[in-house]
C-alpha cells in the first residue's frame, strides 16, 4: 500500500487569532499564511494538505479520525490542548499516522505549564520556536520520514 500524498494540518484553539494575538510572541503572520507556508512546503514534495482549525476539541478529534482514510501523516499545532488533552493524544495514537508536533514560540522558554506536552513522546517530528516557518520545517521532516528518507 502506498502512502497517500496528503497531510492533515491541524491548528488548535486561538490559532485563528494569529496576526492579532500577542504578536510579540507569535509574530504577525496569519492562519492563512500558516496554511500557505505548509501547502507550499508539502507541494514541493508532491503532497497536498487539508487544513482544519478549531477552538473545539471534538472537531479536532473528528478531523484526526477522518485523516486515517486519506492522509499519510499529520502536522499539528494543538495550541493549549498540547498541555491538557489526553483525548487528543489518544486520537493521534489511535489513528496510527506519523505526526509532527509544531509550536510557533519556544514553549520551553515560557511559563512552566507550557513545558509539558502530551504529544511530544509519541510525535515522529517535533519543531519548537521557529515561528511560522516551523510549519515548513515540520512538513518537510514529516514527508522525508514518510518517504523513508533521512529526517532532514
Amino acid at each position: 500500500m502506498t502512502t497517500p500524498r496528503r497531510l492533515l494540518l491541524v491548528n488548535g484553539p486561538n490559532l485563528n487569532l494569529l496576526g492579532l494575538r500577542e504578536p510579540g510572541i507569535y509574530g504577525s503572520a496569519t492562519l492563512a499564511d500558516v496554511e500557505r507556508i505548509t501547502a507550499e512546503a508539502a507541494g514541493a514534495y508532491g503532497y497536498e494538505i487539508r487544513a482544519v482549525q478549531s477552538n473545539h476539541e471534538g472537531v479536532l478529534l473528528d478531523a484526526i479520525h477522518d485523516a486515517r482514510e486519506d492522509c499519510g501523516g499529520i502536522v499539528i499545532n494543538a495550541g493549549a490542548y498540547t498541555h491538557t488533552s489526553v483525548a487528543l493524544r489518544d486520537a493521534l495514537t489511535g489513528v496510527a499516522l506519523p505526526f509532527a508536533e509544531i509550536h510557533i514560540s519556544d514553549v520551553y522558554a515560557r511559563e512552566e505549564f507550557r513545558h509539558h506536552s502530551y504529544l511530544t513522546d509519541v510525535a515522529a517530528v517535533h519543531v519548537v520556536g521557529e515561528g511560522v516557518q516551523g510549519y515548513a520545517t515540520a512538513t518537510r521532516r514529516l514527508i522525508l520520514l514518510l518517504e523513508g528518507q533521512a529526517d532532514g
